[in-house]
């Protein structure tokens, strides 16, 4: 079985979908796939599947989605299948259990690429960091589970890899930047900075791109866009480390120049005090 859910969600049992087309199986598949090999308490799934408002039939429907499931999984593993459909969408005290691999959800191939990138950037291998971070976000093929209409336990799985998606996306630049491919990734954090017009550490990023490929005005105007954006939306001022950079670049000061930064430090905490 192969399970995706950095995009649109997909399930396959040997190039067949299991995926379901009624909203909360999906939601079910989705959950459950996120935790692959551990209990999905039945509370926890109720939760996802009608919040507060639990209807008075709400055991009997889940373990009617439960059976849906099981059906669809049944008919893609086909008769002579080594393993029964109750032994991969198994019922266990308390809950179900979807078991598999992790491996075979791309949101843990994803991780585990995301922290091999950051040990190697930490160590100040900036080519394995760069590429094993980039590896990591081609798994995306978009919003995480971007046609799964999430409930509440669903909503914050998808919340917390959107913020790791971006984590790892300026890590990703970091390692880029100390590789000295500046020009390369300014088209990049323009967009970046428009889509996080409040994001400290990707505007010292384009900051220190535009400076770097001789552009130092550019640079300027960059930090004058965020400080406007910030006094005037949330009335606060940039971080100190952000106004140092700016006043470094005001001095053309030549720590600016060196090409890598802290060994396992970020753009963003070049100028920390």
């Amino acid at each position: 079985m192969q399970i995706k859910i950095l995009g649109p969600l997909s399930a396959e049992v040997d190039g067949t979908s299991i995926v379901p087309t009624a909203g909360k199986p999906r939601q079910i598949l989705s959950l459950m796939a996120l935790y692959p090999g551990r209990v999905m308490p039945v509370p926890t799934l109720m939760e996802e599947l009608w919040d507060t408002a639990l209807p008075a039939s709400a055991l009997t429907t889940l373990q009617t989605y439960i059976l849906q499931l099981r059906r669809k999984l049944g008919t893609a593993m086909g008769p002579g299948a080594p393993a029964g459909v109750r032994d991969v969408l198994a019922t266990r005290h308390g809950g179900y259990l979807l078991q598999i691999a992790e491996d075979c959800v791309d949101v843990y191939r994803y991780e585990k690429l995301a922290r091999e990138g950051q040990a190697a950037f930490a160590t100040g291998d900036n080519e394995v960091a760069a590429a094993r971070f980039r590896s990591a976000l081609d798994l995306w093929s978009g919003a995480p589970l971007v046609d799964v209409k999430a409930g509440p336990v669903l909503d914050i799985e998808v919340r917390r890899l959107r913020e790791s998606r971006l984590v790892t996306v300026e890590r990703r630049i970091d390692a880029d930047l100390r590789l000295g491919r500046h020009a390369e990734l300014i088209a990049e954090l323009t967009d970046l900075t428009v889509r996080h017009p409040h994001h400290e550490g990707l505007h010292s990023q384009s900051m220190l791109a535009l400076y770097r490929s001789g552009r130092q005005a550019s640079a300027l105007a960059a930090y004058r866009r965020l400080q406007r954006a910030l006094v005037e939306e949330l009335g606060v001022e940039p971080s100190p480390q952000l106004q140092r950079m700016h006043q470094a670049m005001l001095a053309v000061d030549p720590q600016l120049d060196v090409l890598a930064g802290p060994r396992n430090g970020s753009t963003f905490d070049l100028f920390a005090a």
